[in-house]
């Protein structure tokens, strides 16, 4: 989030279920991958952390840092109990719905604080939101990365007739 103080230190927010469990995940990179961040949570602040990164001292450094998303090696993260996921576990799954027939690949996940949301891309080039509830999002297979879903009525575009 920037600067915190003239020192070096940053402002972060943390995603994390424990949200002070940042720094115990090791190395943060950058969400594509050129920028590797060691860092050191300090103290809560308000809206997020303090937090010191290793080699920035100067407020214009962290300044420059400002709107950078950190992102936890997959490996470095623990495991989830059942019906649990990480978000960039679900991304390019493959979704079927409940006949087998194949609709599609999970393009993001969204949470938007009233529930998750499933945006599935279409065979036919359409993106459609799903609500991921257990009612509409039965079945998730990581391992053959498969979806089952059971859209609501309404959600799926209706097929186009050449009349």
């Amino acid at each position: 989030m920037g600067a915190f103080g003239v020192n070096g230190e940053v402002r972060l927010k943390s995603f994390c279920a424990v949200p002070a469990d940042l720094d115990s995940y090791g190395t943060l990179r950058s969400e594509d991958g050129t920028q590797i961040f060691d860092l050191k949570i300090l103290r809560p602040v308000k809206g997020g952390f303090a937090a010191r990164i290793k080699d920035v001292r100067f407020k214009d450094q962290a300044n420059k840092l400002r709107g950078v998303r950190l992102h936890v090696l997959r490996d470095a993260l623990p495991n989830l109990p059942d019906d649990e996921y990480y978000y960039s576990d679900l991304m390019g799954m493959t979704v079927l719905d409940t006949g087998g027939e194949t609709l599609g690949k999970v393009r993001a996940v969204h949470d938007h604080g009233a529930g998750d949301f499933l945006e599935i891309r279409l065979m036919s080039g359409v993106d459609v939101l799903i609500p991921f509830t257990n009612d509409f999002v039965p079945t998730v297979d990581v391992t053959s990365g498969r979806i089952i879903v059971d859209p609501p009525e309404g959600v799926m575009p209706e097929p186009k007739s050449d009349t």
